[in-house]
Order: structure tokens, then C-alpha cells, then sequence
């Protein structure tokens, strides 16, 4: 069975070194963050993903949930009460607002339990982790009776949420949903439709599920500018709290999926079922992008999750496996062969992992700590720099984060070789979740498109200018230290790939809009390497410091010097590539018929 042991020593380094967490005690929820406090939530966090969530990861994937007769579903065996265990700690209520029943804790907290959550146990994760997205689309445009009445069950777990958008006909077009509103006398709705992939959509974990459902009203416009939001709860609420009737919502089946197979995801069929309002009539499209954006940054930490779960897993096969002998002699001459380990091929794979799951940890954590400051930095003008910067880096954290993190959990099954493929060893589980994070909340293509297409030109590129001024600065600060100015250097000429790719599309998008689209994917792979590149940059500017003071775990701060020069080495050369792709145009790319795509009889 595989494995799964939090990296609580690189989420300490991360947040309390790196990020200095502790400089922002001045800041609304930061002053109960010391440094003791912020090392026991990780500890903790650690022996319950580690000890509770993940043993359940192979039984979710081979066991699934069941739907039965009456339309409910049981999840796998142990799932029900692992979350009666989540439930009671009060892990959900990390950063929820005390007056909701939270403890008011940073944001950048709480995303680390979610990697540690999701790295044990993808399907597991989820549960809360779509009811979090639903929480705040609710704290944001709910009305104050249905704060009142959803969020405190919904933050302390006894109830869950969902998002509902995708229909058989309309995924990301959603202009295009034909589920109806019809209004009643007593301002509520009656909501009928088809919804699926609707992930955490029926279970026996909660006593109640709160969805949140896109809907048309009559006559509203029939384009996305028509979409409005409800909340539909499975149970009826009563004036009390307590539960009433069931509603008009039921599952009709489970998807059968490639992975993520521990977690419910539903055809949930509306059938006159009661909701209410959520925000303004024609506006829920924007409503919802408030929990999409949640979930994005969500995804893009599964997949760092899956390839930190798989890379674990992959280094223990590779100290322990032995084929053939090391090219520049036997490592363990009394041995009949060497450890993988030795071999260079084998230590690739593991450093483009170790240097991934690092950098994007950083990143994800980094982009959790923008995400409190755009709510809680002094000043109006710093709060709006952080939410732009969170909004430019979105798509980025999304697409190419699940990018390599499929990709890196693919190389961790490769290290295992033919075992690699057989189901015991629970690679290909690691690898099958993964596939999933690159599709939903908006396919990788889309991200790129969102990123090009709106982030780029977002406030006439102020944003972006400002994410390529943040990132000179840190070069120029570096450039000056022997031990890191080759780390800055080639940074530096990552960056200037991302500038002239960015001044590329400025003079030949608006010419022919498909050299947008053609160079989309490129150029977020070029800003995903850059910003990796960024981390390791920050991260090997701390090590650099540490080890100048002769720190106790030298060997830590040495190995992140070295996968800092690494990720330099190996990552950041391939944004010249990208570049040229990118500048290739869309000419040839379009030029083909359709009937040139099919094969000929």
C-alpha cells in the first residue's frame, strides 16, 4: 500500500522562513499566528492526513461509492468516519470568521491542511473542499437570513456544499444552461434541470447538503448575462435550524470516472425543487465565479498534491529497489546490484519532482498569503495590489500547476517501472487523480485563454507589468550574492522570454486573434516556469542567510540551494522553447479543413 507523511519541515520553511508569516502580527487574524502556533496546527495536521485520511486513499479508489435504489449514496468504507473525526478537531473551522463559528486564522494556514488533505486523500478532500467555495460564494451574496441559516453548519461540518454550472449540453459555455427558476408567490423558486459532474453531490457524511445552482428565470436573457444563482438545500430548513422535507433534488447516477473514484460525483436531476435567490437577479455568473475562483486555486494545489503523494512514494521505491550497477562503479560492491537510486536517468525524474513539488509549494502558499492581504493589508492600495496579483496568477496556479503535477505523477510511476503498473502498488491511482485537476474548474486551454485573453491587458497591463517589476527587483537584490547569481541570471533570461512573448501578442493578437489563442498554452507555460523560478529565487535567498549562521539542519538549506540551481538548470532553459512555439503563429496551425483530420476510408 502506499504511503503518505506530511512535509511538515518544508510547509515550516515555507511559512514561517520564507513567507515570515509572524511580520504580519498587525494584521487582522495574523496575531494569533505565532510561529508555536502555526508549527502545532502543522504537526497535528500532519498525523491526521497521514494517519487517518490516507490509509482510506486506496479503499476509496478501489471500492467507490454506491448509489442505491432510493437514490442515495454511501461512500467507501472508513470515509464517514474519518470526516466525524475532520468534524470534531474543528479542522474545518480553521479560517472561518469567529462569528461563524471559526478561529479566524490566516488563509495561508488552512491551505496547507488542504495540501495535506488532498495529498493523502484526493477524493476525501474534496468533500470540504467544494463547501469552503460554497461558503464563501454564500459569505459574499448571501442575504443575512441566509448567512444565518447555512454558513454556521456549513463551517463546522455538519453540513457540506456544492457548485452546480455543468449540464450534458453546456460545460463551459454556460450561456447555454437550460435549468429553469420559476418564481413563487413567497419569493423562493421552484428549480428544475439536469445538472452533472456535480463533485460531493449526494453522501452520507453530512446531514444536509447546501447547493448552489445556476438557473435561468423566465424570460431572463438567453446567454451567460441571463444566469442566476440559488441555494437549494437537499433537506428543507425550518424557521428553528432543524431539518424538514426532503427537496426536489435527487441523484440520478454516479459518474464512472478514470479516478477520484472515493468521491460522489453526481447527475443530480432538480425536479420543482425549492431554492432561493442568491445576489441579484441575471448576476449569479458572477456570483459563482467567486467560489470558481476558490476552486481553481483549490486545483491547482491538487495537482501539486498528487505529484507530492506520488514523488514520496517513488523515492522509497528508488532507495529500496536494485537494478544494475552505478555508471561510475558499484555503490554497494557486496550487493548483487545497486539501488535505482544511483542511476541518473532515476535522479532525474526525482529532482524534476522535488524541484516541482517545492516550488509550486511555495507558490500555492505564497498565493494563499495574497489572498488574506487582499482582505486584511492596511491599506486600500495594498489590498488591491495583492487581489490583482492573485487574479493574474490564478489561471497560471490552475493550469500549470495541474499541468506538471500529472505530468510529475507519470514520472513517479516510470520510476517504479513494469510495478509501476500493476494496481497494488496504487501509482496508477496517483496518476489517474491527477488527470481529473487538468479538466474541471475550467480545462487548462480555458486557463490560458483567461490568462491571455483577459489577465494580460487587465487595468491596460499594469498588473502584469507589476508582476514583472516584483520579479527585477527580487533579481536585482539577488544578483549581487555570489551563491545566488547564477540562480538570478537565469532567471533574468526566463523573464525576458515572458516580456518579449507579452510584447509578441500586443502586436500580433489584434491583428488575427487565433495568434492569441494559438500561443495561449505556451505562454502560460512560460509564466508557470518563470514563477516557479520566482520561488526558488525567494526560497534560495533564505538558505543562503541560514547557512551563514551555521543553522542545526544545514543539510535542509544545503539540499534547497542545490534544487534551487537545479530548477534554474533544467526549468527555466525551456521558456526559450516555449517562446518560439508561441511565435510560430497560428497560420499553419489553422490552415488545415476539417476534412483534412479525418481519416481517409
Amino acid at each position: 500500500m502506499p504511503k503518505y507523511s506530511a512535509p511538515t519541515r518544508d510547509f515550516r520553511f515555507v511559512i514561517n522562513e520564507m513567507l515570515d508569516i509572524e511580520s504580519y502580527g498587525n494584521l487582522p487574524g495574523f496575531e494569533n499566528a505565532s510561529e508555536d502556533l502555526v508549527n502545532s496546527i502543522l504537526e497535528e495536521g500532519g498525523k491526521f492526513t497521514s494517519e487517518v485520511i490516507a490509509p482510506l486513499n486506496q479503499i476509496g479508489d478501489q471500492q467507490g461509492c454506491i448509489r442505491h435504489e432510493d437514490g442515495s449514496v454511501t461512500t467507501p468504507p472508513g470515509f464517514k468516519e474519518a470526516f466525524d473525526q475532520y468534524r470534531a478537531a474543528g479542522w474545518g473551522t480553521l479560517t472561518q470568521p469567529e462569528e461563524l463559528g471559526g478561529q479566524g486564522l490566516p488563509q495561508v494556514i488552512g491551505f496547507a491542511l488542504k495540501e495535506m488533505m488532498s495529498s493523502a486523500n484526493h477524493s476525501f478532500g474534496m468533500y470540504p473542499g467544494l463547501t469552503n467555495g460554497a461558503i464563501e460564494a454564500l459569505k459574499a451574496k448571501g442575504t443575512p437570513e441566509q448567512k444565518a441559516m447555512y454558513l454556521p453548519n456549513m463551517v463546522s461540518g455538519q453540513w457540506t456544499g456544492t457548485m452546480n454550472l455543468t449540464e450534458p449540453h453546456a460545460g463551459t459555455d454556460l450561456g447555454m444552461i437550460r435549468t429553469k427558476a420559476e418564481p413563487q408567490a413567497d419569493g423562493s423558486y421552484r428549480i428544475t434541470g439536469t445538472k452533472i459532474f456535480i463533485s460531493a453531490g449526494e453522501h452520507d457524511m453530512a446531514e444536509n447538503i447546501i447547493h448552489l445552482v445556476l438557473a435561468k428565470t423566465p424570460g431572463a436573457p438567453d446567454s451567460s448575462k441571463g444566469i442566476s444563482l440559488f441555494v437549494v438545500p437537499k433537506f428543507l430548513v425550518n424557521d428553528d435550524g432543524s431539518l424538514g422535507a426532503r427537496n426536489g433534488v435527487s441523484c440520478g447516477s454516479i459518474e464512472h470516472k478514470m479516478g477520484i473514484h472515493g468521491n460522489a460525483t453526481c447527475v443530480l436531476n432538480y425536479d420543482e425543487a425549492t431554492g432561493w435567490m442568491v445576489g441579484e437577479e441575471n448576476k449569479g455568473l458572477a456570483a459563482m465565479f467567486i467560489m470558481m475562483n476558490e476552486a481553481r486555486l483549490g486545483t491547482g494545489m491538487q495537482g501539486l498534491s498528487q505529484a507530492e503523494a506520488a514523488y514520496q512514494n517513488a523515492v522509497a521505491y528508488a532507495l529500496d529497489r536494485r537494478q544494475g550497477r552505478a555508471l561510475t562503479g558499484p555503490v554497494d560492491p557486496e550487493a548483487k546490484a545497486d539501488p535505482i537510486f544511483v542511476h541518473p536517468d532515476i535522479r532525474r525524474m526525482l529532482m524534476d519532482a522535488k524541484a516541482f513539488t517545492e516550488g509550486s509549494r511555495a507558490l500555492c502558499l505564497w498565493s494563499a498569503l495574497q489572498s488574506d492581504l487582499s482582505e486584511k493589508a492596511q491599506t486600500e492600495e495594498e489590498r488591491q495590489a495583492a487581489d490583482d496579483m492573485l487574479g493574474l496568477l490564478t489561471p497560471v496556479i490552475k493550469g500549470f500547476t495541474t499541468d506538471m503535477g500529472y505530468e510529475t505523477a507519470t514520472n513517479m510511476q516510470q520510476v517504479f517501472g513494469g510495478h509501476g503498473y500493476i494496481e497494488e502498488w496504487g501509482m496508477s491511482q496517483f496518476v489517474r487523480d491527477a488527470r481529473i485537476a487538468q479538466i474541471y474548474e475550467g480545462a487548462n486551454g480555458v486557463q490560458a485563454m483567461d490568462l491571455c485573453g483577459r489577465k494580460l491587458g487587465h487595468k491596460g497591463g499594469a498588473t502584469i507589468q507589476a508582476f514583472f517589476a516584483m520579479i527585477d527587483e527580487e533579481i536585482a537584490a539577488a544578483s549581487a550574492d555570489p551563491a545566488l547569481a547564477d540562480i538570478a541570471s537565469r532567471l533574468e533570461k526566463a523573464l525576458g522570454e515572458q516580456k518579449a512573448a507579452t510584447m509578441w501578442f500586443m502586436q500580433n493578437a489584434m491583428t488575427n486573434p487565433n495568434n492569441l489563442g494559438a500561443g495561449a498554452y505556451n505562454y502560460l507555460h512560460i509564466m508557470g516556469r518563470v514563477t516557479l523560478g520566482f520561488m526558488w529565487l525567494k526560497m534560495a535567498k533564505v538558505a543562503q542567510a541560514k547557512l551563514a549562521g551555521s543553522p542545526s539542519d544545514k543539510a535542509f538549506y544545503e539540499a534547497k540551494l542545490v534544487t534551487a540551481k537545479y530548477y534554474a538548470e533544467r526549468f527555466l532553459p525551456d521558456c526559450g522553447a516555449l517562446r518560439r512555439k508561441l511565435e510560430a503563429g497560428a497560420e499553419s496551425m489553422m490552415a488545415l479543413d476539417a476534412e483534412a483530420f479525418q481519416t481517409a476510408a
